[in-house]
């Protein structure tokens, strides 16, 4: 996406630069004696007929960033061919009851609505509900973005900071925001200050916005990740770090690198052309590796002065 000189300065004076440094130094740290449910619960609601591929992938990258048990709610219509991509991940058909989807939401330590969840009416009535019932740390994606776009005052009675928005540009447009006069920095700041969340405002140097109006402008990435998939894969990451503990901002900005470096490595393998999103998801682990061995190696160094 092209940007002014002035909207590219203006970046550089106001948000600050996403590297491998400042990730590295959030990224949380696994305990030795760490069991499954240590590294987070966490819940997917999401995938359709025809939209069964969504929630599988954001399963898979939530697991390859480090979750413990994740858990995939999907349409009773979509759930065989959910179920049938979902190894490691655990499948249920969706409840009619949206008492029974809040409870398991409530008992999960981080949710993600809107992979593959279709705007049917069950789905229009299930994601306003979950957003304002629920207290804990929410990212909304996909299907979740275009539902919450006619119930945005829903945003401002979630407890601030708790909700995690990840729109491409005609997302959010659809949500409010308007991006005509250029300047993606502000008008992505702004978004997230009005409404009191985090914003992940996803194109080439993805910005991500903190609802206290501190920004970030990602470093990492590639012409090959624009793919369908590459979105629900990102959904995935942000819903591990939060199971893992992160707050929601420093789960966003940890993701957004991860997924952007992983997609280097896809592309430094297969090509911008040939890469998929599955070929993204295979590299998490790498691409988590190589924060840890860079940690370790500074760790010495300072040890050693």
């Amino acid at each position: 996406m092209g940007q002014s000189a002035g909207s590219r300065r203006k970046e550089g004076q106001d948000a600050r630069r996403v590297d491998s440094a400042l990730v590295g130094g959030w990224l949380p740290r696994r305990p030795a004696d760490g069991h499954k449910g240590t590294f987070g619960k966490v819940l997917i609601v999401g995938g359709s007929v025809g939209f069964t591929g969504a929630p599988v992938l954001a399963a898979r990258a939530a697991l390859r960033t480090g979750t413990g048990l994740v858990t995939v709610l999907t349409h009773p219509d979509a759930y065989p061919v959910v179920a049938a991509g979902c190894l490691e991940a655990m499948a249920r058909p969706m409840p009619e009851d949206y008492l029974e989807i809040l409870s398991m939401a409530e008992g999960s330590d981080a949710v993600l609505v809107g992979p593959g969840l279709g705007q049917g009416p069950h789905a229009a009535g299930l994601a306003p509900l979950l957003l304002r019932r629920m207290t804990g740390n929410v990212v909304v994606d996909a299907d979740g973005i275009n539902l919450l776009a006619r119930h945005m005052d829903i945003l401002e009675e979630r407890p601030a900071g708790t909700t995690i928005l990840t729109p491409h540009d005609g997302e959010f447009a659809r949500l409010g925001g308007d991006l005509s006069a250029g300047d993606r920095l502000g008008t992505a700041r702004d978004f997230a200050v009005r409404h009191r969340c985090v914003l992940v405002l996803k194109g080439h140097r993805t910005i991500v916005s903190w609802p206290d109006g501190q920004c970030f402008v990602n470093t990492t990435g590639n012409s090959g990740m624009a793919k369908g998939g590459s979105g629900d894969a990102l959904g995935g990451m942000i819903l591990s770090l939060l199971g893992q503990g992160l707050s929601p901002g420093k789960a966003a900005v940890c993701a957004v690198w991860i997924h952007g470096r992983a997609g280097d490595l896809a592309a430094a393998d297969k090509g911008e052309y040939g890469m998929l999103p599955s070929d993204l998801i295979e590299n998490i682990p790498y691409a988590i590796s190589e924060l840890s061995v860079k940690n370790e190696t500074c760790r010495k160094n300072k040890s050693n002065k």
